[in-house]
Formats: C-alpha cells, structure tokens, sequence
C-alpha cells in the first residue's frame, strides 16, 4: 500500500517544483523533490508547468501536484513500494504518452523517487545500499562548476561550464578539500584582477572575461596557487552547451561565427594548451556529422560527453553508440521520468563501454538522491556544481557520510578514471 502526498515548492533558482511523499502501510513515509534544467535538450520527457501567467509567471506547478494526488496515487496505490519497476511501468501507463506529456515528467519523477526513498526507509537502509546491498563501492569523481557562463549565468561567456577535476587523489574527501581550496584561490585571483566574484546557477563564479580560454588559463592558475599540480592532481572540464550556441553545425563562439569543423579544431588546440580531459556537449544535439568528426579527433584523449543528445534515452545511447558519437553519457533523471529509465540508460553505457556521469540540474533542491545513485551504480563520477551553494554542497556532503560510513569498503575512482 503506498500512499502520496505533494506539494509545490522552490528550486534553487527560486522557481516552482515539485515535492512527492510516499507513505507505505508500516507508517514510513519519504520526501523526493524533483529539480529543473535551464539548458535542456529538445527530446527530454516534458516538464510539466501550469502556464498561468497569474501566477510564478506561468511556472506553477499545481497541475502536476494534481496529478500526483490524482491518476498517479489510483496507479500505485496497492503495489509493493519495493517493486520499483513495476511501479514504474504503472507510472508510465497511467501517462501513456511517449515524453510523459500528459501528467508531466516531474510529476512522474517525484513518484518514482519517493517511493524508492521510503522503501530503503522502511527496511532501515540508505538508498545506496537498498539499490547495491554488497560492496565494495565506488566514491565518484565529482566535477565541479566554478566558473559558470552560457545560460548559467549573466556574463559574456557563451561556454556553459567549466568545471574541475580533482582526480588525483586517494580519497573522496581529500579530492573535494582541493577543490574548494581551488575555489577559494580562483576568487581572490579574480578580486586581483578586479572581476565579478558574482555567482551563477550552479555556484560557479560569473565574471566578464575576454574570451572563453581566459577561464582555463584562470583555473590552470588557481589549482597551482592552491599547491596542486594540473592535469596531475587536478584536471579541468568544459560544457560548452554547444545547442544553445547555433544550428544544425553553424556556431558562434567568442564572438566568431565557425562551423563544427572550426569549433573542434579550437577544442583541438584547448586539448594542447590545458588539461582538460572532459567535453560535455561539444556540438549541437542536431550535429552528428559533426559529433562523429570530434570523436575521431578527440575521442581517445577526452570524454566527450552527451547531454541533449541523449537525454538519458536508453534508445539514444544505444544509436549513440552504433554511430560512434561520443564515448560518455550525462545521467539526469528527470530527462527521463523514471528511476527504471535511468538505470536502463545507465546498463546501455555500462554494455557499450561507455562511461556515464550523474548530473543535478541548474535548477535544484536539496534533494541528495544522485548522491546515493551514483555510489550505487559505480558510476564513478558525478557532476553537482561548485563547492558553494546549499543545493549544491548538499550532495558532496552526502557523498562525504557515505564514504566515512563505507570505510574501507568505499574507493575513490579519480585514480581508476584519470590516471595520471
């Protein structure tokens, strides 16, 4: 027997979402909120909002509460909370539309994460270890946005993110100490140079710079004035967000309009210059010519990361994979709708080869599910903002309770992942 409750609440960016509870018959009862993307891709399961422009500017999500309340409480309402696929498929069938347009992907979501939360409850497990009961465990690489452009932020930068990557560590929480002292470094360094130490979407800082490189030689700076090494201990990572910066293989990038065969020769050049090991959306979403033509060049020095491309689509990957696109995949559930559906998506990498890397939204709570996910899957990375911001330290200091409880059944991957 499960029983839901919801509510509308704030995301991180002080817009509706959606809060789910679920109530199973021994009197457990677990919350889930459900986050929200600015960048989003065209083929991710639809986010359902009210459209009232009295009201949060159209962004309510009342509708969706409704939903929970409604249909979706009659589809779950006698089923085992511990059958988390069936639940699921009842989910989908209560939708029955391919994008979840009918009742709303977040609403479908917060059901889903609800339930499986107050089952590992129930049995008086955390949910890393409700979804992997035997170790050992791996403690991901967290990729940390701390400098935030693109639609994360106010500033000139048309790349989204770039991130660090404290790899080359023995531990979790020794990777994350070096990062938030990056972090801290990166800010003086722009107070120096008397630029904004404002802050983005994702906590990352958003000054106006002069070119999009000028952020890896800024970071390349801070990781050496923190004592580190680059690309040793530390490494980088961009998001270049590349659908929202053209279409259809026309880009305009630092104020120069270029084509796929353009931008990948520049990320060429960046692959020589700074120690960047990761590229997330590269290119568009509608650009698979070019997506092939970047993973011939780059593809076995960089991951090269899909986003919008695959949505978290099992189906996607799998044709990712046949045509050679990319070689890692960004995990977001509510892309999807589902728990079922991310950990389809997260098998087709683990079949494929391919690596995959559980990501927040701009939009968020503070939510720790992908947290948890990620330990439980192994998935050996995970990607929640900067070291700044309570929806986003939230999940690094998630991750740093699971690794003490782990102890030494819990090993950092940045060693396993990025060798030096």
């Amino acid at each position: 027997m499960i029983r839901l409750d919801a509510l509308e609440i704030l995301d991180s960016r002080g817009q509706p979402t959606l809060a789910v509870a679920a109530q199973l018959e021994d009197g457990t009862k677990a919350w889930a909120r459900v986050p929200s993307g600015a960048s989003t891709g065209s083929k991710e399961a639809l986010e359902l909002r009210d459209g009232d422009p009295k009201r949060f500017l159209g962004k309510g999500v009342e509708k969706a509460v409704a939903h929970v309340l409604g249909p979706l409480q009659d589809a779950v309402a006698h089923l085992s909370p511990e059958r988390q696929e069936e639940v699921d498929r009842a989910l989908l069938a209560a939708d029955g539309t391919p994008s979840k347009s009918k009742l709303g992907a977040n609403a479908i979501l917060g059901v889903s994460m609800a339930v499986a939360a107050a089952a590992a409850k129930s049995r008086g497990l955390p949910l890393y270890r409700y979804w992997k009961q035997e170790g050992p465990y791996r403690l991901p690489v967290p990729l940390l946005n701390v400098i935030n452009g693109g639609r994360h932020a106010d500033n000139n930068l048309d790349l989204q993110e770039f991130m660090l990557v404290p790899h080359g560590f023995p531990t979790f929480h020794r990777a994350l100490r070096a990062a938030a002292e990056i972090y801290q470094h990166l800010k003086h360094l722009l107070r120096e140079r008397n630029l904004s130490t404002g802050v983005g979407d994702e906590g990352g800082f958003a000054p106006d710079l002069r070119s999009d490189e000028e952020a890896l030689e800024l970071l390349v700076e801070a990781i050496e004035r923190a004592g580190y090494r680059p690309g040793e201990e530390v490494s980088l990572a961009i998001d270049a967000a590349a659908s929202e910066l053209g279409q259809k293989g026309r880009y305009r990038v630092q104020g120069e309009a270029m084509e796929a065969p353009s931008l990948v020769a520049l990320y060429e050049k960046w692959s020589r210059l700074y120690p960047v090991v990761s590229l997330e959306d590269g290119l568009g979403e509608d650009d698979p010519q070019g997506w092939q033509a970047l993973n011939r060049a780059l593809g076995n020095r960089w991951q090269l990361v899909g986003d919008d491309l695959f949505v978290t689509s099992r189906e996607l990957i799998l044709w990712g994979q046949r045509e050679k696109l990319a070689n890692t995949v960004l995990i977001k559930p509510n892309q999807v709708g589902t728990l079922t559906e991310t950990f389809a998506a997260l098998e087709a990498c683990r079949n494929g080869g391919w690596r995959a890397i559980l990501s927040h939204r701009s939009g968020e709570t503070e939510d720790t599910i992908i947290a948890d996910l990620a330990v439980a899957s192994g998935a050996g990375q995970i990607k929640t903002g900067a070291p700044a911001r309570g929806e986003r330290v939230a999940k690094y200091n998630r991750l740093l309770l699971i690794e003490k409880e782990l102890g030494e059944d819990g090993m950092y991957a940045g060693p396993e992942f990025f060798p030096r």
